[in-house]
């Protein structure tokens, strides 16, 4: 698929644009320079065509600036990959330095790559005033405003005619198995998703809070494609003292509501923290698949019982996720990734499993015959009828005389049985109590 960056200094609207091209609110916008850091990825459509747009941080001349290094050579990782440019500049703030010194850069690459000029910011813009931006050498330039979405459609015409004049490509966008990565500030998410791509693909840093924005990076693994989502670290609400903090938990949320499985990560050489347990809320609140992956192992001193001791520590604090898996790795030392995937496969296995009705009512008679149901409420509950439904994760329809009569422990009870009956261990699952002659829950 053929793949158009976003090019320019900080603060031209690069991330404004991005977020009108592919017509959603993926990308943080901020007045504030230097929001963006990362590459960021999505999909755009127009006329019939995909291509990938490339959100990427400000180029400065300047690398004394924090994390202006690492933003450069992600940029320039970005111009490398893509086939077609947009390199931005800002009407309202007109020529700097910096703009000549991209385009200085973008010079380099003119001969393999589709440029365009585009002048953001235009929305009240005078003839009189335009005529300066031919000195960047780029000749006819697009005059847009991506606030107000004005020149947009012109725009994407004309980077679908550039990409006519690039040799074909296959135009079809695979689905992959997406999952994302969250935790804390500073457990190594982003570490993490190095390791996994083999590749220095997101910033990292000691620094907390580097990543800002949540990043998609697509891969294969073992012939099957995947996406995996870098999200920020999640701050304590009583220090979310800015409106980048509160944009970065929004797109963190964002990402879970895109992803079929979530990697929650703890930092191992760390005790568990009321914040840990606060952003594990997310995961059940999402009820979808979950990892529990504790980080920098190789930085505890261990003997025979300390990670068992861990274990039950986050069994303890975590009763909520009781059956989600638990691995201990070090991203920095890329020590036992592989068993992410390993155990990726383990739970995909469990949600295909299909329960037959006469198999899991034959169970649910042994389990009430065992130990049957407490009085509640002035009656007693009654299975009569249990079926298993449609949906991602394992679900189960019980039939009964009232769902009311039913005391929270024996839906527990229920819940363990059925697990430890058909080998459901490492998944959600789901069971909706139901009055035989009622069709409300």
């Amino acid at each position: 698929m053929k793949k158009v960056a976003l090019i320019g200094k900080p603060n031209v609207g690069k991330s404004s644009l991005f977020n009108c091209l592919i017509n959603k609110d993926k990308a943080i916008v901020d007045d504030l320079p230097g929001i963006t850091r990362d590459r960021n990825y999505a999909f755009c459509e127009w006329v019939g065509r995909n291509f990938q747009i490339i959100d990427t941080g400000g180029i400065l001349n300047n690398l004394d600036l924090p994390f202006q290094e690492v933003i450069n050579a992600q940029v320039n990782l970005a111009i490398n990959e893509a086939d077609v440019i947009l390199f931005l500049v800002s009407y309202k703030d007109g020529l700097t330095n910096d703009d000549y010194y991209v385009a200085k850069l973008l010079k380099k690459v003119a001969t393999k790559k589709q440029i365009i000029l585009v002048v953001n910011k235009a929305e009240n813009y005078h003839d009189y005033e335009i005529n300066k931006f031919y000195n960047l050498k780029f000749g006819n330039f697009f005059l847009i405003s991506s606030a107000h979405r004005i020149g947009i459609g012109d725009l994407l015409d004309e980077i679908v005619k550039k990409m006519s004049l690039l040799p074909n490509s296959h135009n079809q966008k695979e689905e992959n198995y997406k999952f994302c990565i969250i935790g804390k500030t500073n457990v190594g998410k982003s570490s993490l998703v190095n390791a996994i791509l083999n590749n220095n693909r997101v910033i990292v840093s000691s620094q907390a809070n580097t990543t800002r924005d949540s990043i998609d990076c697509e891969f294969k693994y073992h012939q099957k494609h995947f996406t995996i989502i870098d999200t920020a670290g999640i701050r304590r609400k009583g220090k979310m003292s800015t409106s980048i903090d509160k944009n970065c938990y929004l797109r963190t949320k964002q990402a879970i509501s895109r992803s079929e499985l979530i990697i929650i990560m703890f930092d191992g050489s760390e005790e568990l923290s009321e914040q840990d347990k606060t952003i594990s809320g997310l995961i059940y609140g999402a009820n979808i698949p979950a990892i529990i992956v504790v980080n920098k192992w190789d930085k505890v001193k261990k003997n025979t019982n300390t990670m068992n001791d861990f274990i039950r520590k986050i069994r303890s604090n975590f009763a909520h996720l009781t059956w989600a898996p638990i691995i201990f790795i070090s991203a920095l030392k890329k020590q036992r990734i592989e068993t992410i995937f390993q155990t990726i496969d383990q739970i995909n296995q469990q949600l295909r499993l299909q329960v037959k009705s006469k198999l899991l009512n034959d169970v649910l008679k042994k389990i009430q015959v065992l130990n049957p149901p407490p009085k509640f409420k002035g009656g007693r509950i009654n299975i009569y009828y249990a079926t298993q439904v449609k949906s991602k994760i394992p679900t189960f329809v019980l039939f009964t005389n009232n769902p009311k009569y039913l005391h929270f422990s024996y839906s527990r009870y229920l819940e363990n049985q059925i697990r430890q009956a058909f080998g459901l261990n490492i998944v959600p699952i789901c069971l909706y109590f139901k009055d035989k002659n009622s069709r409300v829950r």
